[in-house]
């Protein structure tokens, strides 16, 4: 029996084709190397392959398979497509304000306040509360987890080492976002970039954590995770939702990007929203 290849004009036979090659390029990474990209948003997915194979000089995502699987160097390029890293200071700036305006005054009950960054990248937004907490006089009784899937990004958040070329737009959004001092106290200056002030990250906790198969390993009276769940499958997103809910203390707030929601997964119920549009929640079971 003869086998024909499929007619190149069928679109659809070519990404069904495409599906395949994927399917098993995560596969033999999850295999091989123990990181489980096998739930991401297959679209999302997708064009952060192409983008690596046209970077690497390959035509096909089973081309790239092959060198990925015996080049660790390809393997930590790629890691560096996959992991989401686009980020700011005070990122979406009504969302600290409403923070800082809802959430504060619940956390100045509290002794203690342990926080959770989930997929904190280069670590802007991690600095970025540090600076909201120690204005508002709650930095000295807080401990921040700062996580990521990849080493390479949080070496750079650890550092505190930012582009000051962004300084002026930064600068902006800690302004909407209800800073009450002036921004640039907090960083020095230094040729092309900025150094942040070694005392916003006292209190902060770099670790290596992958959403996708590591477990719980505390409990948080805040969560923030924004802007990765979507390029989460449901499958996925439902089992991280259950990360957070089991890492959450009781009545610990829940904090989420504007294009994420709780809204429809089974954990739901478990919550009730403090602020609809900033996608701001509370556990109440």
């Amino acid at each position: 029996m003869s086998i024909r290849p499929l007619p190149p004009d069928d679109e659809q036979q070519k990404l069904d084709l495409e599906a395949v090659e994927v399917h098993l390029l995560t596969e033999g990474i999850y295999q091989h190397y123990g990181f489980d990209f096998r739930d991401y948003s297959l679209p999302s997915l997708r064009r952060r392959l192409w983008k690596r194979i046209y970077a690497e000089g390959l035509v096909t995502i089973s081309g790239l398979q092959e060198k990925v699987l015996h080049d660790p160097s390809c393997m930590e390029r790629l890691l560096l497509d996959l992991s989401i890293n686009t980020t700011a200071m005070f990122r979406d700036p009504s969302f600290y304000l409403a923070f800082r305006q809802k959430i504060v005054p619940l956390l100045r009950t509290y002794p203690f306040v342990r926080i959770w960054h989930a997929g904190c990248s280069t670590g802007e937004e991690v600095y970025s509360m540090a600076i909201l907490l120690q204005e508002e006089g709650l930095l000295d009784r807080s401990r921040i987890y700062a996580t990521d899937i990849n080493e390479t990004v949080l070496q750079r958040a650890k550092d505190g080492i930012f582009p000051l070329n962004t300084m002026q737009e930064n600068t902006a959004n800690y302004i909407a976002a209800g800073g009450t001092g002036t921004f640039s106290k907090y960083y020095t200056a230094r040729y092309d970039y900025a150094l942040f002030r070694p005392s916003l990250r006292e209190n902060v906790v770099f670790a290596q954590h992958n959403l996708v198969t590591d477990a719980s390993f505390n409990h948080f009276n805040v969560i923030f995770c924004r802007n990765v769940l979507i390029y989460f499958n449901n499958q996925l997103q439902e089992r991280v939702q259950q990360l957070f809910l089991n890492s959450l203390e009781m009545f610990g707030i829940l904090g989420l990007g504007k294009k994420e929601t709780i809204r429809y997964t089974n954990v739901s119920n478990n919550y009730e929203e403090l602020d609809v549009e900033e996608r701001l929640y509370r556990r109440i079971r």
